[in-house]
């Protein structure tokens, strides 16, 4: 053999190393790249599924908010009315409805305070606790306490205070997500 041949076959000894090498670097590489684009979009998957379940969370705790208001009014047009059995009869039905939509709604700020984030499950603790009053007043109302009625009606303000807050909460929080 010739010099030349040694160094035709070195030459590609050392081609075939390097397009060896060169292919288990590249593979390297685009399993790492594949394994990161993987986790990130896992990673996003699991951010947008949170943002839809607080979202849904934060929904669900307004609706039924909305649902508790038409039943407070509705339990302030009985209120109005002239003493009555009747009246103390629609009042009680009333009442037993309003504890209904009371564990509605503390069920639906129960799943805000798990999805949260704090906020939000801070401020819709806030708007359970806003619907204390009426229950209060209704009840004062029925033992034949006089100032019923407008102690319940003042509690609308605040509930409706804490509706709003609460949706200030959700909204930066939704945002933010």
């Amino acid at each position: 053999m010739g010099d030349s041949t040694i160094w035709t076959l070195a030459i590609a000894a050392v081609t075939g190393g390097t397009a060896v090498l060169a292919s288990w670097v590249t593979s390297r590489g685009s399993a790492r790249a594949a394994r990161i684009q993987a986790e990130t979009a896992a990673r996003s998957q699991r951010a947008e599924r949170l943002r839809e379940s607080r979202r849904t969370a934060y929904l669900d705790l307004i609706e039924q908010t909305h649902r508790m208001g038409e039943l407070f009014w509705e339990i302030s047009t009985v209120l109005r009315l002239p003493r009555s059995e009747s009246r103390a009869s629609t009042l009680g039905e009333l009442q037993d409805r309003e504890v209904a939509e009371y564990a509605r709604i503390r069920r639906c700020a129960r799943v805000v305070e798990l999805e949260g984030p704090h906020s939000a499950a801070a401020a819709a603790l806030a708007l359970q606790k806003a619907t204390r009053p009426f229950y209060a007043a209704l009840s004062a109302d029925l033992a034949g306490d006089p100032g019923g009625q407008e102690s319940f009606d003042a509690a609308y303000r605040p509930y409706w205070k804490a509706l709003e807050e609460f949706v200030d909460a959700a909204r930066d929080a939704h945002q933010t997500d």
